[in-house]
């Protein structure tokens, strides 16, 4: 499972959605995620994104030196792998913000149910929640 000849599984994607979702549960839940999206301007979320990017292509294949990007399975030339590892972070912090209603419980009150604004809003806090999501998915696919 370790070494040069490891290839991108499905049981690798089981293992990011596992360290994705164990890590982005309490930034879902807590309010001072919210109000800090609720205060993050256009650029501010964009440099969250760039982190996002930045750790989990770090953890994948600068702090794990068996790994090597040029050697796995690519989309549009990106490592499948890493494509995985993102869409997993974010969509762990989605899913659990709807599935916990987050959106409705922090937002409405300040920026009206299903406005625009809060749709902006939850899309910054989503970004904020896959800064660690995303830790927890690398570390996951690397130790399992």
């Amino acid at each position: 499972m370790v070494g040069r000849s490891r290839r991108f599984k499905f049981a690798d994607t089981a293992q990011q959605v596992v360290g994705g979702f164990l890590l982005a549960g309490p930034f879902v839940v807590t309010e001072e995620v919210w109000t800090l999206a609720g205060s993050m301007a256009w650029y501010q979320a964009v440099a969250t994104v760039v982190i996002v990017f930045g750790i989990g292509y770090g953890a994948l294949y600068k702090a794990d030196d068996e790994r090597d990007p040029d050697r796995e399975a690519e989309v549009v030339g990106v490592p499948l792998r890493f494509v995985s590892l993102v869409s997993v972070s974010y969509l762990s912090v989605l899913i659990l913000a709807l599935a916990f209603d987050a959106p409705e419980t922090f937002l409405a009150e300040t920026y009206g149910a299903g406005t625009f604004e809060q749709a902006v809003v939850t899309a910054k806090a989503i970004t904020v929640g896959a800064v660690f999501s995303v830790v927890g998915a690398a570390t996951a696919d690397s130790v399992f």
